[in-house]
């Protein structure tokens, strides 16, 4: 027997605002157009998302940022020591951000709302989600403080280097980030975070 999963209302709102923003960008998007396309009424969507738009945006990061970091969390191989880790992760999300259509769609066209979802704005969600998922991964590593701020650093680090790419190193290569990070790594554990 053949079990069929039936998204949410939520669901199926997120769901439509993201196809709505891949086919006509964030600035030009309205709750009509993302409830005619999720198939309910604007009462509805407003009930699902008290506040409208700028809510029911801030809940699409959040799931797409979950889905980001259990993605890597699930890509992750088996991890031997804090510089494996920071290499394996740093890898993963420049592969992943390199390879976002919608990201380098929102880059071309909207690049003030896209560099404030990767800094000004999104830092806090994208720091909070990161260090929810992957925090718990080093933790063999480092005390929670430390792995708490650890990830906080490596995060800004991956974030900076997509923003801004190197002309040293490249975060997608093992040999290039081991490099990199086999320095930082060495720092951080000798440093009291506090």
């Amino acid at each position: 027997m053949t079990t069929v999963t039936v998204a949410s209302p939520e669901d199926r709102v997120l769901d439509a605002a993201r196809r709505c923003v891949d086919r006509w960008g964030l600035s030009k998007l309205t709750i009509d157009d993302v409830a005619t396309e999720a198939g309910v009424s604007r009462a509805t969507l407003y009930r699902l998302f008290p506040g409208g738009k700028d809510v029911m945006f801030d809940a699409l990061r959040v799931r797409e940022l979950q889905e980001f970091f259990s993605g890597m969390r699930d890509n992750l191989h088996e991890v031997e020591s804090l510089l494996d880790f920071s290499v394996q992760v740093a890898g993963y999300a420049i592969r992943e951000m390199r390879n976002d259509e919608h990201l380098a769609m929102m880059l071309a066209t909207e690049e003030g709302t896209a560099l404030k979802s990767l800094t000004v704005e999104g830092l806090p969600r994208i720091l909070r989600v990161a260090s929810e998922y992957i925090t718990p991964l080093i933790g063999e590593f480092l005390d929670r403080d430390r792995a708490e701020a650890y990830v906080e650093l490596l995060a800004r680090l991956v974030i900076s280097y997509f923003l801004a790419p190197s002309e040293h190193f490249d975060l997608a290569d093992p040999e290039s980030a081991t490099n990199l990070f086999r320095p930082f790594v060495a720092a951080f554990e000798n440093v009291t975070v506090g």
